[in-house]
Parts: C-alpha cells; structure tokens; sequence
C-alpha cells in the first residue's frame, strides 16, 4: 500500500493558524537574550556586584508608566528589606530577585503583556509549598499597607 500524500495547507488556513508567540513575548525573549550577553560581557557574578543588577532594575523601574512605577518602587524596597539576601536582576526585561543566581520572585508591569494587572510572581524556586496547591503570583492593582505586610512575608517565606 502506497502512502498518499497530504495536501498542503491553503494559504487562508495559514492565515488563521497559531503565529506562535505574540509580540510581546518575543520581545520577552529577545530582552533576555540582551540580559545573558550582557552578563557574559560583565563576567561571572561573583566578580561583579551587586550593583550592576541593581541599577539594572532600577533603570527598568524608572522607565515604567504610573501606576506600576511607584509599585515596582515599594516592591523593590519591600524586599530588599525583607529578603537582603535577594540580588537584583533583571530577567525576561523584568525586575526580579535572585539568590545563587537563580529567581525567587519578579515583578511583571501591566504594559508588559498588556495586562489590566500588574503581577508579583514566584518561581519554583521559592519554598512557599502549602499542601498540593498553592499560588506563585499574584494581580497588584495598588498596594495598601496591609498587602505590603503580606508581600514582605511571602518574600521572607520563599527565602526560608
């Protein structure tokens, strides 16, 4: 039995077929191709501070629209105070707080994606496991003091 060719696909099924990834997220990609080559240029972390992340994010956060801006400001300073052991990076173009180089939390503005929301998330690597299901981000709309607290021990958590 001979195998039949398949037809190839019609132009207008390629039109309304998946592109793949969105705008935003290859420019997601292609910020964090910028951010490897410019640590490879820099050198291993151990040899270049802790400033260089840091002015890093702080350059981010400075080019953020309000409201997000003055969150990722109060963010930032909740946990470099809750977590000083966190260094500063930037990862897919976003804020995010590191321990041995690898990320605990990031902050994601609402324009990144074009969100209605900004998002403080959580990696794998942060030890906030509670049973068999558990939250790794979570929507910011404002901060009010009472999410400040609660922000500050999930930071605090996810280090422990």
């Amino acid at each position: 039995m001979k195998d039949t060719p398949k037809p190839a696909m019609s132009a207008a099924a390629i039109d309304t077929a998946s592109r793949g990834f969105t705008d935003e997220e290859r420019a997601a990609m292609q910020e964090r191709a910028r951010e490897l080559k410019a640590e490879a240029r820099r050198g291993p972390s151990a040899t270049r501070g802790a400033a260089d992340g840091e002015s890093d994010v702080l350059a981010k956060i400075a080019g953020m629209a309000e409201p997000d801006r003055a969150m990722a400001e109060r963010l930032h300073a909740i946990i470099k105070t809750a977590a000083p052991e966190l260094a500063p990076r930037l990862w897919y173009g976003m804020p995010a707080y590191a321990r041995e180089g690898n990320v605990v939390c990031f902050f994601q503005d609402a324009a990144k994606f074009k969100s209605r929301y900004a998002t403080l998330g959580f990696s794998d690597k942060a030890k906030l496991d509670d049973g068999a299901m558990w939250p790794n981000s979570y929507a910011l709309t404002e901060l009010t003091p009472a999410d400040e607290a609660r922000i500050a021990e999930l930071v605090r958590r996810a280090v422990s």
